[in-house]
């Protein structure tokens, strides 16, 4: 079965587990952005929460390509 991970035994979908992992990293990111001030720069918070989020699972995602399947 491509394109699945074996969790314990239960299929998930690749993208579910790099989702959590770039959940992860938006909790870090937006805590030092919530520690600079940085918000009080930005116009919509949670559109830009969004945007970053979908930003770091591509991140992610290229960078588990690179590891998973270099060359």
């Amino acid at each position: 079965m491509t394109g699945a991970v074996d969790f314990f035994g239960l299929y998930l979908p690749w993208l579910l587990p790099l989702a959590g992992a770039a959940l992860l990293v938006l909790s870090v990111v937006r805590r030092l952005l919530a520690w600079s001030g940085a918000y009080r720069w930005i116009w919509h918070p949670a559109l830009f929460d969004l945007a970053l989020y979908v930003l770091l699972l591509w991140g992610v995602s290229a960078l588990s390509m690179r590891v998973l399947h270099p060359g």
